[in-house]
């Protein structure tokens, strides 16, 4: 999975006070993740518990302060209040896409009222 291209990001922006993250993917694709969707879906023990579906979890800080790389599949994430402990594999992060030939079906959404 490591070589398909639809995994292996090019392209990440992220900057400071912006409210959606960016990934350009070495297919040709760009994901477009709001900031409260990456932080609501954080998928870490602490915010999803131990079972096996991810929820979105209101609430927590989604300002991002730091991109860090985890090896040669993952992001992790430092947000405002020092959340630090979800690792987004490339192939979840696709996933959470909400680019117009992704978000139909989708079952990743910012609830309604959300920030």
């Amino acid at each position: 999975m490591a070589d398909d291209p639809r995994f292996v990001p090019t392209l990440l922006k992220a900057p400071h006070g912006a409210t959606i993250t960016e990934i350009d993917w070495a297919d040709g694709h760009r994901s477009v993740l709001p900031n409260a969707l990456l932080r609501g879906y954080c998928p870490c023990a602490h915010c999803q518990g131990h079972g096996g579906t991810i929820g979105y979890v209101p609430g927590g800080n989604c300002e991002i302060r730091e991109i860090e790389r985890v090896g040669s599949y993952a992001l992790t994430f430092v947000w405002g209040d020092q959340h630090t402990t979800g690792i987004y594999s490339f192939k979840f992060l696709r996933a959470l896409c909400q680019c117009d030939e992704h978000r139909p079906g989708s079952p990743y959404r910012v609830p309604e009222g959300s920030p």
